[in-house]
């Protein structure tokens, strides 16, 4: 894998405001999580629109309706009522989601982490997003978090976009086209620049540092 000090040089020396943002911030590593990929796409759709706090609180509920304390399988989430599974603070679309994604689990539809691993971005993507309820973003957060993909610009996120804002001091978000296109100097380590960006939003005197 790509050395942690390669990817920042890379950035440091494309990115005149992003070398400004890293020296503030200072280093961040991306350590993926490797877990099952089912398990990482229920996590993120569980996380969807909502805060890391009251996601998290949702998350645990859903874990205890299980009763061992493990990540339940997909034939457990499958054969479990719909209405318990709300029980524990997830919407009626979520809980729609994430049964539908236990079913596609179940008939290999969902890629197993080595599975992923002989795939590309794109088609790890292209396979999931055939799933209701997942879409690119979840999608992108099991490639950034789960696989350590190196590439991962995800262009919709607000947090992203808030972020840039902040940090390249625009009066307006980007739109996911601009964000898009301004990313391609961050190639091929667009991941750790997005990184960056979601801090740049948690740093409240960033606008200070930077110039």
């Amino acid at each position: 894998m790509t050395s942690n000090k390669k990817i920042i040089q890379h950035l440091l020396t494309n990115d005149l405001v992003m070398s400004a943002l890293i020296k503030k911030i200072g280093r961040i590593d991306l350590r993926p999580q490797r877990i099952p990929p089912f398990q990482s796409i229920v996590h993120a759709i569980i996380h969807q629109q909502l805060n890391g706090r009251a996601a998290k609180v949702i998350y645990d509920r859903f874990i205890v309706l299980f009763g061992n304390g493990k990540f339940p399988t997909p034939e457990q989430i499958k054969n479990i009522d719909f209405e318990i599974m709300r029980s524990s603070g997830l919407s009626k679309p979520k809980t729609t989601y994430i049964k539908e994604v236990a079913e596609m689990a179940l008939t290999g539809m969902v890629p197993t982490l080595k599975e992923c691993d002989k795939l590309s971005d794109d088609e790890i993507k292209d396979q999931l997003v055939k799933i209701k309820g997942v879409g690119p973003w979840t999608v992108e957060m099991l490639l950034i978090f789960n696989l350590g993909r190196l590439d991962v610009l995800p262009i919709h996120d607000l947090g992203v976009r808030k972020g840039f804002q902040i940090a390249y001091k625009k009066r307006k978000l980007p739109t996911p086209d601009q964000l898009k296109q301004f990313g391609r100097k961050w190639k091929p380590y667009r991941t750790m620049a997005t990184l960056y960006l979601w801090r740049a939003v948690d740093s409240v005197d960033l606008n200070e540092w930077l110039t």
